[in-house]
């Protein structure tokens, strides 16, 4: 997985004895081969993990700290076959002072250890009573079980074969500063940032806790993993939750139960090479002043597993949470709504003309356009629906399209295309019976010339249907449906359509128009530029020729929002999809996809308006800017 960018990284909260690192250590070493065998690479364990976060004035007592490096020791000899790097919590004695330190250690060796540098001393916490800040350290280097290491909060693991891969670490109270180190690490290369926390438990801390981990996550575009003391540290005063959490970039992967007696950890993949893709586009990133010198540790990130423990939705572009549904929905329908009512402000124009199918896209624009009109106080008949038999045009959709537009009152107009469509034909010499792309063609363009010059006499916008998915293929026609005065949906992918015009259907109240938006939902995908077949059903249907929209989506998001590559799109893909499809299906696909977004750019480069709704756009005045003629064989290699 390493190739593909992954690292597996875990996240401990283990059993623990107050004031007794014997066990402690035992249990630490135990977890260690236990995660080794799970094929973790890099392991945090909390706080202080050792002994105990909760040992008090005990931490004055060379008992405790010396049989601490003891079993230090006994952990680095029982573990010093294994590839899996552990960052333990413990205290360590230097420069005079004692220092609460994460001890990053692999394979019998301590690469470096790390001091935690803001020392909490206010309500419940009295570590300075024990600890000093990183602050105050003196030297950089500290001899310690016969062996010589760096030690201090400049240090970055970085990864010998692909140094992408690189953590700093953190502890506890230094993300709760207002300029935590995290922000320093991750402008210095850290993707990976690791916690060692304590954190008591009172009410309301869970939720600020997370919040305050996925802002870090955020603003630092890392991989944060978050682990803190378990319910067996001492409850005299406080109690501990043993809180695990693993965000990458601001998202949460993966948490624990908290409340357990028992050992636990959670594990996961996170993706290094999509963190570096999003801080490359990210320009801003890099203009902090920032002037902190580091020093590198070299590691060595083994490339053991092949399975992906993290699962992908094959919708990417579709609430997964369907909490959210009504709240997410809205809220794109309301960026589509204001969008086009500032256009229709500055214009000072209120009549609207759209094409009307019958199908997903164009249902979704007319929607959306009445949104507009609530918002502008603009009656329904200014929306001029204009319904276009062709020679490909069902029953179905036909009936669809005028039911639609009866039911919410807005204009209807009925032109048929086919005699001028065969005119056409014998004007430029093409014969009735042939099918090319140019029988096919020459159907739209005409639809798009009828739009614009009734939107010329009723001194009014044609709306743009086109979708996200069907712009990424190319799949419209040139000056055809691929034009528009306003393009309502350009950044809107076919699976989101759909779920849009679901929802649409969800909360409409009148049951006929219900059934009605169900239908056209239940319709297969087709431009119906093509002739039903022998009993009036749709024969042209789109995916047939394309391929399915739901692998395209996949590839489209992965390809665009985070840059990966087609042999890692093909990675995720086979696993997210392998109940579906097969590897040859998605190879097939995929090369599809690839070849047609390359060959298909120039359509998308004179696009017409529209706004930007979702994380991706392939607008040619705003995200994507892209030659028409780039040779797409460099990422045909599958």
């Amino acid at each position: 997985m390493k190739e593909y960018g992954f690292i597996r990284v875990g996240a401990v909260v283990p059993e623990l004895k107050v004031a007794n690192p014997q066990f402690n250590g035992k249990e630490i070493t135990n977890l260690i081969k236990e995660l080794e065998k799970k094929e973790v690479q890099i392991a945090v364990f909390p706080e202080l993990a050792l002994t105990g976060y909760t040992c008090a004035d005990l931490f004055r007592h060379d008992e405790l700290l010396n049989q601490a490096v003891v079993e230090l020791k006994n952990i680095l000899q029982k573990t010093k076959e294994l590839k899996i790097i552990s960052i333990i919590g413990m205290p360590l004695k230097m420069d005079n002072q004692l220092f609460n330190c994460a001890v990053v250690i692999c394979k019998g060796k301590i690469l470096g250890i790390i001091p935690k540098t803001y020392i909490p001393n206010y309500k419940e916490f009295y570590e300075a009573r024990w600890f000093s800040s990183a602050t105050t350290l003196k030297n950089k280097v500290i001899h310690i079980l016969n062996q010589e290491v760096l030690i201090g909060t400049d240090i970055i693991f970085r990864d010998k074969e692909n140094p992408d891969m690189a953590f700093g670490i953190e502890i506890c109270e230094d993300l709760w500063s207002p300029i935590a180190p995290n922000v320093s690490h991750a402008l210095n290369g850290a993707t990976m940032i690791f916690n060692l926390s304590s954190s008591n438990e009172v009410i309301g801390k869970y939720n600020y806790r997370k919040n305050l981990i996925s802002n870090a996550s955020a603003k630092s575009i890392s991989a944060y993993i978050y682990t803190s003391s378990g319910v067996n540290e001492s409850s005299t005063d406080l109690v501990f939750s043993g809180y695990a959490g693993i965000y990458e970039n601001g998202a949460l992967l993966k948490e624990n139960e908290r409340f357990n007696f028992e050992s636990n950890y959670i594990i996961e993949d996170v993706d290094i090479a999509k963190l570096m893709n999003l801080r490359l586009e990210d320009t801003s990133f890099m203009k902090i002043k920032n002037e902190k010198i580091y020093r590198y540790v070299d590691i060595d990130l083994k490339n053991t597993s092949k399975n992906l423990l993290r699962d992908y939705s094959p919708y990417p572009f579709v609430p997964q949470n369907d909490n959210i549904k009504k709240e997410r929905c809205q809220e794109i329908i309301n960026i589509q709504a204001s969008a086009l009512a500032k256009r229709l402000r500055a214009t000072n124009i209120k009549k609207c003309v759209i094409g009307m199918s019958g199908g997903l896209d164009s249902t979704l624009a007319f929607l959306v356009v009445l949104e507009a009109y609530k918002k502008l106080g603009i009656k329904n008949d200014n929306l001029i629906g204009i319904t276009m038999p062709g020679f490909g045009t069902t029953n179905r959709t036909y009936n669809n399209a005028l039911n639609l537009m009866k039911s919410y009152k807005t204009t209807v107009k009925e032109i048929s295309i086919k005699k001028a469509a065969i005119q056409h034909f014998k004007d430029i010499g093409l014969d009735e019976n042939d099918r090319s792309v140019t029988y096919e063609n020459t159907q739209a363009r005409i639809r798009t010339q009828i739009l614009m010059d009734v939107a010329n006499m009723e001194k009014g916008l044609v709306i743009g249907t086109g979708d996200l998915s069907e712009l990424a293929l190319g799949w419209c026609t040139y000056n055809g449906d691929h034009m528009s005065m306003y393009a309502l949906n350009t950044s809107i992918p076919k699976t989101l359509v759909r779920y849009l015009v679901a929802y649409f259907a969800e909360v409409e109240q009148d049951e006929k128009l219900k059934r009605t938006i169900l239908d056209i939902l239940d319709t297969p995908i087709s431009p119906e530029l093509l002739p039903p077949d022998k009993h009036g059903n749709i024969k042209q249907q789109t995916e047939n020729v394309v391929g399915p929209y739901i692998l395209h989506d996949f590839f489209l998001f992965h390809y665009l929002r985070y840059g990966a590559t087609p042999k890692k799109i093909k990675f995720l893909a086979l696993k997210t999809f392998k109940d579906m499809y097969t590897e040859a299906e998605i190879d097939k696909w995929l090369k599809f996809f690839i070849q047609r977004f390359f060959n298909q750019q120039f359509k998308r480069t004179c696009l017409p308006d529209g706004p930007k709704v979702g994380t991706i756009s392939i607008s040619p005045r705003g995200d994507l800017r892209m030659p028409s003629d780039a040779d797409s064989s460099s990422w045909l290699n599958l």
